[in-house]
């Protein structure tokens, strides 16, 4: 378990179009309670209306895929609604307290799945730490979560 004096909040920042990020984030957030006695404050940058602030503390993003035009592969592709969390993340340099991404998606969309999330690592230089598909089972919920952990871990121990 992690040493709480060492951390005692993470925040996860997401943005829920439909409602399946929502529920696995707060399924998620519930989960880190109950079993990591971790304090979560949940953040829906869809809320902010595009405003941002720092982040000063460690935070986990969850982040859906909604793409258009292209196949994610040599078409290329555009990411359409969720440009807000890239914002959120960038601005501030609220990048630097990332501790990873987790994306989600629908596996019927083959290359595209998880893409933007994906693409999303690659750009701020965090790891991507998982993927689930729509609204996440528990076993998502437990598996993401485990290495969430494990990743706040090695991050506290960094520093």
């Amino acid at each position: 378990m992690l040493d709480q004096k060492r951390q005692s909040l993470l925040y996860v920042v997401y943005i829920s179009l439909s409602g399946n990020t929502k529920s696995f984030a707060k399924r998620f957030r519930e989960h880190l309670l109950s079993q990591y006695d971790l304090q979560t404050e949940g953040i829906n940058v869809k809320d902010l209306n595009h405003d941002t602030f720092p982040i000063t503390e460690p935070f986990v993003a969850i982040l859906p895929t909604y793409l258009e035009g292209g196949n994610g592969i040599d078409t290329g592709d555009v990411e359409i609604l969720t440009n807000p969390l890239g914002d959120f993340i960038a601005a501030h340099g609220n990048d630097k307290h990332c501790i990873g991404i987790i994306g989600s998606g629908n596996r019927n969309f083959n290359e595209q799945y998880c893409l933007t999330a994906k693409q999303y690592a690659k750009r701020f230089g965090f790891p991507m730490l998982g993927d689930f598909e729509l609204r996440g089972t528990g076993a998502d919920v437990e598996r993401l979560a485990k290495i969430t952990m494990k990743r706040l871990a090695q991050v506290s121990q960094a520093h």
